[in-house]
């Protein structure tokens, strides 16, 4: 049989979208010859949901659409994920989903028996795991059906597996001509790899082709890649979807890989283009799946709020991209010169808004308890809260989302300001660090210099003090970044990053630093996840505590 693998770009909550995009995939599989098209878990409403599942409306107009879709959609097998009521006395209330339906009747169900409670997980919140895997037969294939994480517990893949059931293992006693994983597997740098490597192993372990569906797209901070794929019994990888974008690809159950039958689309190859497409794709999601139609941010002549509107052209056109040049009395003369130059680059409006009559008033104000002779951090704020009033003016005025452009590294050390350069909608590369922000404006300027060249060579700066360089507030980023990923995405302790080599005050200052802005990140906009953890709904430390092991 060939079988096709959808992976469409939902809006969650949009039913009649999702039902179109659904319905569109699945006459294209048709066309194509398909027997059966797969779709990734949640499919109909769109994943993560999050506490939509607790609005009875929601959940009954997706079942309405899983109607509606049954009803419409003929002359094809269809898997699609769904939720489901749970009918029984006890338990959670709802069941996350697969069917397989074709021609009017619901031939399967499978229930997900795999729950994830971890990093932006939160799925035993909402739903009751399954209690059994079967094998369904269809079109004389034995197959067996797994929702996402039910693929994630093979114990020769994890050291320390969470659960204590394998659904795979299960099906395999059962005996299965074909395993299907539906999927939203979200993306982060160096996940697609590693699970290539799983899937591609537990395809080898019991023998049997792995089809892999996964859904394509951004949803709020979590961002999806899509990056569907299938494994022969060997483990061999004969075909894969697009990365970062809608797709449809076939396999065929009665021919190899040496067929033809197999395609492997094009995907990132590097860390760099891949960031960069995640960015894009989570920008121009999150945009238009908010209702937005245009963006301002403000460029600075340095190189995040330029990486910043690199993304946002891309994303968005540069038709529906303002900036806005907000110089001081501290701003050099270059930045003037360099953020024109960029915004010519990019083709994109431009104006320039000086804030020191604003400040001088401010000063003016405050002047009984300011000295002007001792200016403070305090100073320093003012001005960046004057253009965080500026953006958001504009953004009030005109109706365009207001990007902020701060990265990583200076959210985790606090290196921003509250109300000032945190005003903003979406955080675009808040989860970039200072180190990736260089290596994604140098592959954009692989071709051409589209980010001037001072821009990319200048050393960081605030300019909200004279001759300030962030190297006078923060370690050097390429010290900097490594202890922040050790600390945040691999959980080390103080003492281990020691070990490391890294020096002992350096990481005991980090640390500190790092824990003790954590009130800062509450109040931050969302953010665009691309590492393994980001700040945001996926990292949940307390404000009010006093645990200060370093």
């Amino acid at each position: 049989m060939k079988i096709a693998i959808a992976q469409p770009n939902p809006v969650i909550g949009d039913f009649a979208h999702n039902a179109a995009k659904i319905k569109a995939l699945a006459q294209s599989a048709r066309r194509l010859g398909c027997g059966l098209v797969v779709f990734p878990e949640l499919s109909i409403p769109g994943y993560p949901p999050r506490d939509l599942l607790e609005k009875k409306e929601f959940v009954q107009a997706n079942l309405a659409c899983l109607k509606q879709l049954v009803a419409s959609v003929r002359g094809i097998g269809v898997i699609c994920g769904l939720v489901e009521p749970n009918d029984h006395h006890e338990g959670k209330p709802l069941f996350n989903t697969a069917v397989l339906f074709e021609n009017g009747r619901i031939l399967h169900r499978v229930y997900k028996r795999l729950l994830p409670t971890y990093d932006v997980f939160d799925e035993s919140r909402y739903f009751e795991p399954g209690w059994q895997s079967r094998i369904l037969v269809y079109r004389g294939l034995r197959i067996g059906l797994t929702i996402c994480e039910d693929a994630w517990n093979d114990k020769d893949v994890f050291k320390k597996r969470i659960y204590h059931v394998d659904p795979l293992e299960l099906l395999n006693r059962e005996g299965m001509d074909l395993l299907i994983n539906i999927s939203a597997s979200v993306f982060h740098l160096g996940k697609r790899e590693f699970r290539w490597r799983m899937l591609s192993a537990i395809a080898r372990k019991y023998h049997v082709p792995l089809l892999f569906a996964n859904q394509v797209g951004g949803n709020d901070s979590v961002l999806f890649d899509g990056t569907s794929a299938v494994f022969d019994a060997a483990g061999e990888l004969v075909a894969r979807g697009r990365d970062f974008e809608e797709d449809l690809i076939c396999y065929d159950t009665a021919k190899g890989p040496c067929s033809g039958s197999a395609e492997c689309h094009p995907v990132s190859g590097s860390d760099a283009q891949c960031a960069l497409k995640a960015l894009v794709m989570g920008t121009r999601d999150y945009v238009r799946k908010c209702g937005f139609e245009k963006v301002v941010l403000g460029l600075s002549g340095g190189i995040d709020s330029a990486l910043t509107a690199c993304i946002a052209v891309r994303a968005l056109g540069s038709e529906n991209v303002a900036t806005v040049f907000m110089p001081s009395r501290y701003t050099a003369q270059d930045n003037y010169e360099d953020t024109r130059r960029l915004a010519d680059n990019l083709q994109v409006s431009y104006r320039i808004i000086s804030i020191d009559p604003m400040f001088a008033a401010f000063l003016d104000v405050l002047a009984p308890d300011f000295d002007p002779r001792a200016p403070t951090v305090t100073e320093q704020n003012i001005q960046a809260r004057i253009r965080g009033i500026i953006l958001m003016a504009l953004s009030n005025k005109t109706g365009c989302l207001v990007l902020s452009t701060g990265n990583k590294s200076e959210l985790a050390m606090g290196y921003c300001t509250l109300y000032g350069d945190m005003s903003g909608g979406l955080a675009v590369i808040s989860d970039v660090p200072k180190t990736l922000v260089y290596q994604l404006a140098r592959y954009i300027n692989r071709d051409r210099p589209l980010i001037p060249q001072r821009i990319v060579e200048k050393p960081p700066s605030a300019e909200l003090k004279p001759n300030q360089a962030d190297q006078d507030d923060l370690p050097p980023y390429e010290i900097l970044d490594p202890i922040l990923k050790g600390y945040i995405e691999d959980l080390k302790s103080a003492e281990e990053l020691v070990q490391m080599g890294f020096d002992e005050k350096t990481v005991r200052r980090v640390v500190r630093t790092v824990d003790h802005n954590e009130y800062k990140r509450h109040q931050a906009a969302p953010g665009l996840k691309v590492t393994s953890k980001a700040f945001g709904y996926g990292r949940r430390y307390p404000l009010a505590q006093r645990f200060r092991k370093s």
